[in-house]
């Protein structure tokens, strides 16, 4: 069994926002330690989701991520020489991992254009429940929900 976590890094508030999701999410966004390159990204893609939305870049961002955080996933347990896949409820901490990750790699994903608008388009969609990120948080819940006579295995 695995032992508990002692000392987390906390991570401080950004700069514009005051907020800790922006702040790892820009640390998210972040390729090969470029850190002011990511915080013009993250911001950039905050003023194309002012213009384009016409509302609070920081609610768009923060229903978004509510919007493609799984509640749901599978997990994978050998069990008498058979590997199930066991539904699990996932923990706040990585829900909003998850989500992040999600978001960034489905920007990423999107061709023919620069990243902040990649990215203020793919929040935007989540946040109206819509784009990849969400689509992936669906299908990890059907999967759940498909496997939900394994859930006895659990640990």
């Amino acid at each position: 069994m695995r032992r508990k976590v002692k000392n987390r890094n906390i991570v401080s508030p950004d700069s514009i926002y005051h907020s800790t999701k922006v702040s790892k999410f820009i640390n998210c966004v972040m390729e090969r330690g470029k850190k002011n390159t990511a915080r013009d990204i993250v911001y950039t893609a905050f003023d194309v989701i002012k213009e384009k939305a016409k509302t609070d870049p920081l609610e768009v961002f923060e229903t978004a991520l509510k919007n493609a955080g799984p509640t749901m996933e599978v997990r994978s347990r050998r069990v008498g020489g058979a590997n199930y896949q066991i539904p699990r409820e996932v923990r706040p901490e990585r829900r909003l991992a998850l989500a992040i990750t999600w978001i960034i790699e489905a920007a990423r994903s999107r061709k023919g254009a620069p990243m902040n608008e990649k990215l203020a388009e793919e929040l935007i969609n989540a946040s109206k429940n819509e784009g990849e990120a969400v689509k992936k948080k669906e299908n990890t819940h059907k999967m759940a929900e498909a496997n939900k006579a394994f859930a006895h295995f659990a640990w």
